[in-house]
C-alpha cells in the first residue's frame, strides 16, 4: 500500500488559462485537502498564484515542448523526479509531455493516468499516434461521454480502463447569490455598457474553431430585423498571438457596422460576474467541445446559454426538442449556422423574465446535481485511490460537501 501521504505528480505545458489548467489546479488542492502532496511540472503562468494558494507545488519544467529529442530527455528527468520526490503516481493533461510522462512513469514503475481533456483532430497516421498516448494510461479519465466514445472508438481502449468524469463548477464561486452588485457594476463598466444595454457573453480564446465569426453574423441578422437594439455582444478571451484572426473579426465587425454592438474586450479573469453581468451566454464552437466549461458555468450562474449541438454540450444543456420548453435549461443549435443562433436570441430575448428566471433555476440545480467540482475531485481521487490502494477520497469526502 502506498503512503498515506503519496506524492501526485501532474504534468502540464503551461498554468496560463484553460479547462485543462484549472482541472490540474483544483485537482492539486483536492490532493492537499486530502492530506496528500500535490507536485505540478508546468513552464507556470498567469494561474501559478492559483495553485500556491491550494496548497500545490509548481516545480519548473518545459512540458511544452514537442522536440522529439528533447520530449526524451525529459523522460529521464521526469524519471529522476519521481524518484527524488517519492512520486507515487503521474497524471498527463496534454500530448507531448505525456509522452514523456508515459516512458518516466514505466522505467520508475509508477501508474500513469491521463485525462483526455480534448477532441483532437486525426490527420494521417503520424497525428493519431501521437494523439495515443492520451489513451495509454493504466486508466484513462474521459471529461466526457462524447470524449470516452471517441478514445474507444479511436484506440480501442477497453471499457475496464476508461473513467468518466465531467469537468466540475464550484458551486460556491459561480452562485448567483455571492456576486456583488460591486463586481457587476465594475464588469459592465469594463465593456462600456450603458444603463439598460443587454450583454449576450461569448467567453473563449481568439480561434476560428470557437465561432466568433458565428456570432458576429448572428449579430448582423438580428440587426437587419431590428432585434439587436439594446443589445452588446461580448466576445471574451485572449488572441494568444492569433492577431490576424482578431484583425479579421474586427473588419468583420466593420463591414457590417456593428461597432456599436459587437466587441472584442480580452481575457476576463472574473467569470462568474461576467455570467452576473450578461443575459445569455454562447458557446459557438464549430467544431466539437470535448466538455465546455462554458455551458456548466453560465448554467451555474442561472445565466441563460446557447451552445451548438455537437461534441459534449448536449450532455450539460437540455434544450427542446428533447425535452418540453417548461423543462430546458438552454439551446441548441447547429455549428456554424448564424441564422439558427440568431433565432435562438430573439426567442430568448422574446421570453418574460419570469420564464428565464425559472430556466435559470432549472440550470443551475442540473448543473449541482451532475457537473459539481466536489464531484469532480472525489471522483479524481477515486481513481488515484484505484491505483495506489490509498484513501484519498474517503479523506477528502470528509472535508467537503457535495
Amino acid at each position: 500500500m502506498t503512503s498515506l501521504r503519496p506524492t501526485i505528480v501532474q504534468i502540464i505545458p503551461d498554468l496560463d488559462t484553460g479547462g485543462a489548467e484549472l482541472s490540474a489546479i483544483e485537482i492539486a488542492g483536492a490532493i492537499v485537502q486530502a492530506g496528500g502532496r500535490a507536485i505540478v511540472l508546468s513552464r507556470g503562468g498567469r494561474l501559478e498564484g492559483d495553485l500556491a494558494a491550494v496548497g500545490g507545488e509548481l516545480l519548473r519544467f518545459p512540458a511544452a515542448t514537442k522536440n522529439p529529442a528533447r520530449m526524451l530527455a525529459n523522460a529521464f528527468k521526469i524519471e529522476q523526479l519521481i524518484k527524488k520526490e517519492g512520486a507515487a503516481l503521474i497524471h498527463a493533461r496534454s500530448r507531448a509531455p505525456a509522452w514523456s510522462a508515459l516512458i518516466a512513469a514505466r522505467r520508475a514503475g509508477v501508474p500513469f493516468v491521463t485525462t483526455y481533456h480534448g477532441a483532437y483532430n486525426e490527420k494521417g497516421p503520424v497525428k493519431r499516434f501521437y494523439n495515443s498516448v492520451m489513451a495509454r494510461g493504466d486508466l484513462t479519465i474521459a471529461n466526457s461521454h462524447y470524449t470516452a466514445d471517441l478514445v474507444r472508438s479511436r484506440y480501442a481502449t477497453p471499457e475496464a480502463r476508461i473513467r468518466v468524469i465531467h469537468r466540475g463548477v464550484d458551486m460556491d464561486s459561480y452562485d448567483p447569490a455571492a456576486i456583488p452588485a460591486d463586481r457587476v457594476a465594475a464588469m459592465r463598466q469594463a465593456w462600456g455598457l450603458r444603463e439598460g444595454e443587454r450583454a449576450v457573453l461569448h467567453p473563449a480564446r481568439l480561434t476560428k474553431w470557437k465561432g466568433q465569426s458565428t456570432v458576429i453574423a448572428a449579430a448582423e441578422k438580428l440587426k437587419r430585423h431590428g432585434q439587436l437594439d439594446g443589445i452588446v455582444c461580448i466576445l471574451a478571451g485572449d488572441a494568444q498571438g492569433r492577431d490576424g484572426y482578431a484583425d479579421a473579426l474586427l473588419a468583420q465587425i466593420a463591414t457590417a457596422g456593428l461597432e456599436a454592438n459587437v466587441r472584442l474586450v480580452g481575457h476576463v479573469a472574473d467569470m462568474p460576474a461576467a455570467f452576473a453581468a450578461s443575459s445569455a451566454a454562447v458557446v459557438a464552437s464549430t467544431e466539437p467541445e470535448a466538455f465546455g466549461r462554458t455551458a456548466t458555468e453560465a448554467q451555474a450562474m442561472g445565466c441563460p446559454v446557447i451552445a451548438t449541438a455537437i461534441g459534449a454540450p448536449p450532455e450539460t444543456v437540455v434544450a427542446e426538442p428533447v425535452v418540453a420548453a417548461g423543462l430546458a435549461t438552454g439551446w441548441l443549435v447547429p455549428p456554424g449556422d448564424p441564422q439558427a443562433l440568431a433565432g435562438a436570441l430573439a426567442a430568448l430575448f422574446a421570453l418574460p423574465p419570469s420564464a428565464i428566471g425559472e430556466m435559470g433555476l432549472r440550470a443551475r440545480a442540473r448543473v449541482a446535481e451532475h457537473f459539481s467540482l466536489n464531484s469532480m475531485k472525489l471522483k479524481t481521487l477515486a481513481v488515484y485511490d484505484e491505483l495506489l490502494e490509498t484513501r484519498l477520497g474517503e479523506a477528502l469526502s470528509r472535508r467537503i460537501r457535495l
